[in-house]
């Protein structure tokens, strides 16, 4: 597996004082839906991306908005997961990250409201995705790659082990890959990080990753493929890219993926970056490094759209 290190930049770190000053108590709080305004919010300040349009338009049975940057790629689109541990975020509060990495990865972006717990739980979330991956086949689109953060991540990868299953049995294209951002890939939340990076995490905490996860399983087993993708049948699938902070407790999610999905034959890189947190490049307005690595996530994510088959 290639893991690659990212030392943090030097403005970084007075910037991220300045991040973790600003949230300040707030480490923890997403625990239950009582925190979806103020996620969504806080999601919403991302300022867009220039030149990508926004629409809401519903993909097979679900809705969800689009974000098309100028002059996106024929036949090709990107279905991104939001984060949020599967109780809280939006499509529209997501929309401008989204826009992001449409600009970048010079594709068209379909970010959809799949359902959130606990209203709607496991595996109404998997479920969604599905019908929007779908959807979009429906659609026309011949080229797609998948993408995601937090619990969207999870859901991507997923979703990725069924689509590559599909293939198999059927005409439907597998997916070209995957970028993931500090994905929740263990449900059980049994990473060593979950310790060992708990103080310097200025986001979460075990407690409220526990609370969210019983929220969304409902009393289902966390070890479950469809629940937790490190637990999945990883064989086959296409490349993946994965980045995370390494102030971030659920930074082993991504390292143990890494290792079990290279056992499996596949090519996956991994991006560790120094002093950085949870879901990092949505502070594309502050950190140099969430630059840094949306500039790369969207060359792998354009790299994958166009690749030749065969």
């Amino acid at each position: 597996m290639t893991i690659r290190h990212h030392r943090e930049h030097l403005l970084d770190r007075a910037a991220m004082v300045a991040v973790r000053l600003m949230l300040g108590s707030a480490k923890g709080s997403v625990s239950g839906p009582s925190a979806r305004n103020a996620f969504n919010d806080l999601m919403a300040k991302v300022p867009p991306a220039a030149g990508v349009t926004y629409h809401q338009e519903t993909i097979g049975t679900v809705s969800g908005r689009w974000c098309r940057p100028e002059e996106p790629l024929a036949g090709a689109a990107i279905l991104y997961l939001h984060g949020g541990g599967y109780v809280v975020g939006s499509a529209e509060a997501y929309q401008h990250f989204a826009g992001h990495v449409a600009a970048r990865a010079q594709a068209a972006v379909f970010v959809p409201d799949y359902r959130l717990a606990p209203e709607f739980p496991f595996p109404s979330a998997v479920e969604d995705a599905q019908e929007s991956y779908a959807g979009l086949l429906a659609q026309g689109f011949t080229n797609i790659a998948l993408a995601g953060d937090s619990a969207g991540g999870g859901i991507a990868l997923i979703l990725l082990s069924f689509a590559a299953r599909q293939a198999r049995t059927s005409y439907d294209p597998t997916p070209k890959g995957a970028a993931v951002i500090s994905a929740w890939t263990d449900l059980a939340l049994t990473g060593t990080s979950m310790t060992t990076r708990a103080d310097a995490d200025p986001l979460s905490t075990p407690s409220s990753l526990a609370a969210l996860a019983n929220l969304y399983l409902g009393g289902r087993d966390s070890r479950d493929p469809e629940a937790s993708p490190l637990y999945g049948d990883l064989t086959g699938l296409p490349p993946v890219r994965m980045d995370v902070g390494e102030d971030d407790v659920l930074l082993d999610d991504s390292v143990r993926y890494g290792e079990r999905f290279e056992k499996a034959g596949g090519t996956i890189e991994v991006h560790t970056w120094q002093g950085m947190m949870h879901v990092f490049p949505s502070n594309v307005s502050q950190l140099m490094a969430a630059k840094e690595a949306l500039d790369e996530i969207g060359h792998f994510l354009k790299s994958r759209l166009t690749v030749k088959d065969g």
